[in-house]
């Protein structure tokens, strides 16, 4: 048993038989190397193969394409394209699945919500065995400590994403035993508070025992991270001057050197990839197979789409569009309008890319505006020409959301000045002039346009919704949708996961 395969042995235990994930997602799971490879053996006499389980739950973050999903389109879909910051795109016909999530139509059978939630559970899977399995190295203490660190901030984001789009979800924070296998406590949903609870203990151990920038490798979980995150955490939870502490450590410097990277539209460059602004993000590249080192379909899925006359080679799929709305809610002059979006001009000139590319005009193109921050340059960035895995770093945590974060929770324990100073060094690299008082309610709009199609703005409105009721159904039905209170906070629980569990999962109301 000892020389068996770690990842074979127990996945089939606390993925499969806990049926959070069909049989063949679980093969996909074993074919991830490397901690696939390791056997107790190995983490028992080598040193290194302890930190080669913590790359193992990194490597979950790749995951995407049409199949189990991340960080990939359909991860966009739940986060971006549900928001009213982006709609689906693409052709009319394009990905019905996708419409009925953007339209608020969608069922308990979406392919989308399934593969998501398989995603993270593999993610939450993953960081399990490894920490049932790094206590055993022989490595030091503090180096076990750290690499359980960065499992723990792994898990505690899985378990983050999990509890926004689904609210209560199973509580799995351990691998089971065998005799446990068909334990219904184990395919229960544990309540939303019972998974916060779990979130906070991730991060708090992971702030207490991983690095400051700087002391580890560039791309790992950092204390940082860490206390960002939580600090995030504690926003959904309304614990103000906990999240205000937290972001303190970072924006005066406790937590390692943080800053605004001075040129905003190139944040998302490869120039911009783990600068001074970096707190937290996927890490990518490029492999000899040139596959399986980014994630799939991310930039492709929504590079610009021919359409009408057509006569050129597009960038992509189209999907992710940014809306009227977003396009107008910028000041003018602000910066941030022409690096977050690409405007599709109209004939004859054509919208030319900031490394030269020229799409053409709109009669040539099938949407009028797509997503700056998801463009990864063919000719000036590093790809190794497969298009479905552009080595695009995706920004997680940056520094600007944590000033955001320290204003939004100096405003709402009575600090207005200090709330004003953090919201004006963000306007400030925007190019904008300081406010006089910032307000709540300007507080989030910067949050909005500072961090527009980075895969927040959806859960951002449910839960300023819960701070200031009576905002979030005007902003849809603005678009023509109908969001219905009480149903779409939270996505359906995956019909195909309630039959798995042979109904021991419930659904969500409304589904």
């Amino acid at each position: 048993m000892k020389s068996s395969s770690i990842l074979t042995r127990r996945l089939g235990t606390a993925a499969c038989a806990l049926l959070l994930s069909v049989v063949s997602g679980c093969k996909d799971f074993l074919d991830v190397a490397p901690q696939g490879q390791l056997t107790e053996d190995q983490i028992k006499t080598d040193p290194a193969a302890a930190q080669k389980l913590v790359d193992g739950v990194y490597n979950v973050m790749y995951l995407g394409g049409f199949g189990t999903d991340v960080h990939g389109l359909q991860y966009v879909i739940l986060t971006d394209i549900a928001s009213d910051d982006s709609d689906k795109g693409s052709t009319p016909t394009d990905y019905g699945p996708a419409a009925d999530v953007d339209n608020f139509t969608l069922t308990s059978s979406n392919g989308i919500v399934n593969n998501v939630w398989k995603g993270y559970f593999q993610g939450v899977t993953r960081a399990n065995q490894a920490l049932e399995k790094i206590p055993l190295s022989p490595a030091s203490d503090e180096t076990k400590n750290r690499l359980l660190g960065e499992v723990r901030f792994l898990r505690g984001y899985f378990y983050f994403n999990l509890v926004r789009f689904f609210g209560g979800v199973p509580k799995l924070d351990r691998v089971p035993a065998t005799s446990e296998i068909n334990d219904p406590k184990l395919q229960k949903r544990a309540t939303a508070e019972e998974i916060y609870q779990l979130i906070i203990s991730d991060l708090e151990f992971a702030a207490n025992n991983l690095p400051i920038k700087g002391e580890t490798e560039t791309g790992r979980a950092t204390k940082a991270a860490a206390q960002g995150m939580l600090a995030k955490v504690y926003l959904y939870q309304k614990q103000y001057q906990k999240a205000l502490d937290l972001t303190n450590a970072i924006t005066t410097g406790q937590s390692g050197a943080y800053g605004l990277y001075d040129d905003y539209a190139s944040i998302w460059r490869e120039v911009g990839a783990n600068s001074e602004e970096s707190i937290f993000e996927v890490q990518t590249g490029v492999n000899a197979a040139c596959n399986n080192s980014a994630v799939n379909l991310y930039v492709v899925s929504q590079g610009p789409r021919q359409g009408g006359k057509g006569g050129w080679a597009d960038l992509g799929f189209g999907f992710n569009t940014p809306t009227q709305a977003l396009a107008d809610a910028y000041e003018p002059g602000d910066k941030r309008r022409a690096g977050t979006i690409i405007f599709i001009n109209p004939a004859p000139s054509g919208t030319v890319l900031w490394d030269g590319f020229r799409i053409p005009s709109k009669d040539s193109v099938e949407n009028l505006r797509y997503s700056y921050k998801a463009y990864h340059s063919r000719t000036k960035e590093k790809n190794c020409g497969n298009n479905d895995y552009l080595p695009k770093n995706i920004r997680i945590l940056r520094y600007a959301e944590v000033l955001l974060i320290n204003a939004e929770a100096a405003f709402q324990v009575g600090d207005v000045a200090t709330a004003t100073t953090d919201v004006n060094l963000v306007r400030e690299r925007a190019g904008l002039a300081p406010l006089g008082a910032v307000t709540l309610e300007g507080i989030w709009k910067e949050r909005r346009l500072e961090l527009a199609l980075e895969h927040d703005r959806f859960f951002d409105l449910v839960r300023q919704e819960s701070v200031q009721p009576g905002r979030i159904v005007p902003l849809f039905a603005a678009q023509g949708k109908t969001f219905v209170k009480g149903k779409h906070e939270l996505f359906p629980i995956p019909q195909e996961q309630i039959d798995l569990s042979g109904g021991q999962l419930t659904q969500n109301p409304g589904y």
